[in-house]
């Protein structure tokens, strides 16, 4: 069994309550709160921006050029495609400049992006890709489960086809076939390491999810958007 699969299916209990979470059921379904899927496209945008910025630290960390260039060309196509698409989220959702402005992330938005920075920053390539994969990978699976859902509401159609993809799933199978390379590589103690960043990313894909459907709140911090 390849490393990716090995630690794909020792994150299976995690995806599964993740394909189950009444967010991602309910946007199927097209039964979802307009409030709830707002509120987790203003976290999720936050999310990419870091996500973004976690791929180039990828890119610098590469030890080959060609490994550099996709690491780069990925962080771009966050950028450009999944920010674009959650630009028209905002014209359809109505959220205004004033909104943007007042902003604050949520602490499982703040906490998931600080696990990716700090894998990325402590680790190396492999380190990156592990703590990284599990959005790429647990959405694509999500948007094969809910592609054939009818929820007759044009953001949520739009948000599963853009999962469901060919164009998606290419950048996923990519990034799987890297970190196996990867992973053939190095230390059993790396692989450890880099399971456990995988793990923890898919505990916090599902937080993400129940974060949304919570409309979740700091209690009294409040911290500054690091944009």
């Amino acid at each position: 069994m390849s490393f990716a699969k090995r630690v794909r299916e020792a994150a299976d209990p995690i995806w599964q309550a993740s394909f189950r979470h009444s967010f991602v059921q309910e946007l199927g379904q097209g039964t979802l709160e307009r409030e709830k899927f707002r509120y987790y496209v203003m976290q999720d945008a936050y999310y990419l921006r870091h996500f973004a910025r976690v791929q180039a630290i990828g890119a610098a960390k590469a030890p080959d050029l060609a490994s550099t260039a996709r690491l780069a060309h990925h962080a771009q196509s966050t950028c450009e495609a999944e920010l674009s698409l959650h630009e028209t989220f905002a014209e359809l959702l109505n959220i205004t400049e004033e909104e943007r402005a007042a902003f604050v992330p949520a602490p499982t938005a703040y906490a998931y992006t600080s696990h990716m920075y700090r894998a990325a920053y402590e680790g190396h390539l492999g380190d990156v890709i592990a703590a990284i994969l599990p959005c790429y990978w647990l959405y694509y699976e999500i948007g094969e489960r809910l592609k054939t859902c009818q929820p007759n509401d044009p953001i949520y159609e739009k948000w599963i086809g853009a999962y469901s993809s060919d164009w998606f799933r290419s950048l996923v199978e990519e990034q799987i076939a890297r970190l196996d390379v990867i992973a053939a590589a190095v230390t059993e103690e790396d692989r450890r390491r880099m399971e456990q960043h995988f793990l923890i990313s898919s505990e916090y894909e599902y937080e993400f999810w129940d974060m949304a459907y919570r409309l979740e709140r700091w209690r009294s911090v409040r911290p500054a958007v690091n944009e």
